[in-house]
C-alpha cells in the first residue's frame, strides 16, 4: 500500500482533552500526517503549548476551551473546527478523567463525574460530529479512547472501567448503525502509558517493576506510540476497519 494511503492533507481533526499527555500526542501525530486541527479542553490556556506545536507542523489549529460533560457547548466547539474548511471530517475522543477508589467508597457525584465525562460527553461529541459527516461525500471517522479495562477488571477503578467498557461497546454500535452513512468509528485501548493522570502509581518503584514483568515488550507506553494507531484509523489505510479497538499495549492483552 502506498505511503499516500495514510496523508490527511486537506482534512479537519478535533481532539478533545488535547492540553497534554495522549491528546497532545494525537494532536501532533495527526497534524504530521497534514491534518489542520481543532483542539479542545477545559481551559484555553492549557492548549497553547499543543496549539503552538501544531501549527509548527505548517497545519491550521484552533483551540478551543470546552468541557465534554457541558453538553449544550459541543455544537459551539464543533461550528469553530467547521470554520476551518467548511467541515470536520476526523473526531478523536481523548477527553477522560480517573480517581481510584474503593468500590465502596464511590458515591453518585463521582460516578457521575466520570462516566459523564468519559462516556456521555463522547456519545453527545459523536453524535455532533456524525451530523455534520453524515451530509458529507466523504463520510467520516471516529475514533474513540478506550483502556485496558475496557477488557479486563481493575479493582479500585470501577467507574473508569465501567466507563471504557461502554465506551467500546458504544463504538461497536456505532460503527453498525453509522456504516451506511460512510462513517466509520473505531476506537484505541493504550496500555500502560506515564502520564499526568496516571503519574502517581509510576512514582512507585515497586509497582513498575511489578508491571514491566506482565508487559511482554518489557516496556512502559511513550505517548508517541499512540499516535501511528490514531492517524492509521483516521486515514484511507483503514478504509474498511470499523467497529474494531486496538491495543497499543507492548502485548499485555495478549499475554493474560
Amino acid at each position: 500500500m502506498s505511503g499516500h494511503s495514510f496523508n490527511l492533507k486537506g482534512r479537519v481533526a478535533v481532539v478533545t482533552g488535547a492540553s497534554r499527555g495522549l491528546g497532545q500526542a494525537i494532536a501532533l501525530a495527526l497534524a504530521d500526517a497534514g491534518a489542520d486541527l481543532c483542539i479542545t479542553a477545559r481551559e484555553l490556556a492549557s492548549l497553547q503549548d499543543t496549539k503552538t506545536k501544531v501549527e509548527g507542523r505548517g497545519v491550521r489549529c484552533i483551540a478551543v476551551a470546552q468541557d465534554v460533560s457541558d453538553l449544550t457547548s459541543i455544537d459551539a466547539a464543533l461550528e469553530q473546527a467547521c470554520a476551518l474548511t467548511g467541515g470536520i471530517d476526523i473526531l478523536v475522543n481523548n477527553a477522560g478523567i480517573e480517581q481510584v477508589a474503593p468500590s465502596l467508597d464511590v458515591d453518585e457525584a463521582l460516578w457521575d463525574r466520570i462516566v459523564g465525562t468519559n462516556l456521555k460527553g463522547a456519545f453527545f461529541w459523536s453524535q455532533a460530529a456524525a451530523k455534520r459527516m453524515s451530509k458529507q461525500e466523504t463520510g467520516g471517522s471516529i475514533i474513540n479512547l478506550c483502556s485496558l479495562t475496557s477488557f479486563v477488571g481493575v479493582p479500585t477503578a470501577v467507574p473508569y472501567g465501567s466507563s471504557k467498557s461502554g465506551l467500546l461497546g458504544m463504538t461497536r454500535a456505532l460503527a453498525a448503525e453509522w456504516a451506511e452513512a460512510g462513517i466509520r468509528v473505531n476506537a484505541v485501548a493504550p496500555g500502560y502509558f506515564r502520564t499526568a493522570m496516571t503519574d502517581g502509581f509510576y512514582q512507585n518503584e515497586d509497582w513498575q517493576a511489578r508491571m514491566l514483568t506482565r508487559i511482554p515488550q518489557r516496556r512502559f507506553g511513550e505517548a508517541a506510540d499512540v499516535g501511528g494507531a490514531v492517524v492509521f484509523l483516521a486515514s484511507d489505510a483503514a478504509g474498511y476497519i470499523t467497529g474494531h479497538c486496538l491495543p497499543v499495549d507492548g502485548g499485555f492483552l495478549a499475554s493474560i
